[in-house]
C-alpha cells in the first residue's frame, strides 16, 4: 500500500497490486469482512443491512481508479493526504494521524487513537494503524 488516509466515514488509499492483477473486489471484501469481525458492533445497522446480515460501518461500493503515469501517482497520493484538511478535520495534513503521510515524509510517528466521540472509528483506525505500522516505504 503506498497511500491510505483513514476518515470517520471513509478512507483512501493506493495499492500495487501483483501485474496481471486487477481484483479490487476482493481485495476489499476481505478487508470489510476482517475489520467487520474484528471491531465491537456499535454503529446504526439499518434494517436493508440487518436483512442482509451486513454491517453498517462500510459503503457497498468503492471507486477504483488505475494510475497512469508519475503526475497522475502524485496528484493521488496528495489527495490522499490532503483529504483530512478537505473535510475540515485538521489545518494541516501534518496533524491527521490515521495517514501514510507521516511515514512517507520519513517522520513516522506510532499511531495513538484519541478520538473521543465515534469508537467505531477509534476501532478501525487502530485495527488499520496497526497493519499500516508494518509496511515499508523504502
Amino acid at each position: 500500500m503506498d497511500a491510505v488516509v483513514i476518515l470517520p466515514d471513509h478512507l483512501h488509499c493506493i495499492w500495487q497490486l501483483p501485474k496481471n492483477d486487477d481484483n479490487f473486489s476482493s481485495r476489499w471484501r476481505l478487508i470489510k469482512s476482517h475489520f467487520s469481525r474484528t471491531i465491537n458492533s456499535k454503529e446504526y445497522i439499518s434494517k436493508s443491512r440487518q436483512r442482509k446480515k451486513e454491517r453498517g460501518i462500510w459503503q457497498r461500493r468503492f471507486w477504483e481508479h488505475v494510475i497512469r503515469n508519475e503526475e497522475d501517482y502524485i496528484h493521488n497520493v496528495e489527495y490522499i493526504h490532503y483529504n483530512p484538511v478537505k473535510h475540515g478535520y485538521v489545518n494541516n495534513v501534518k496533524d491527521w494521524k490515521y495517514s501514510s503521510f507521516h511515514h512517507l515524509v520519513g517522520c513516522a510517528t506510532r499511531f495513538t487513537v484519541t478520538h473521543q466521540n465515534n469508537d467505531i472509528f477509534k476501532d478501525i483506525c487502530y485495527y488499520v494503524a496497526k497493519w499500516c505500522c508494518t509496511l515499508s516505504y523504502d
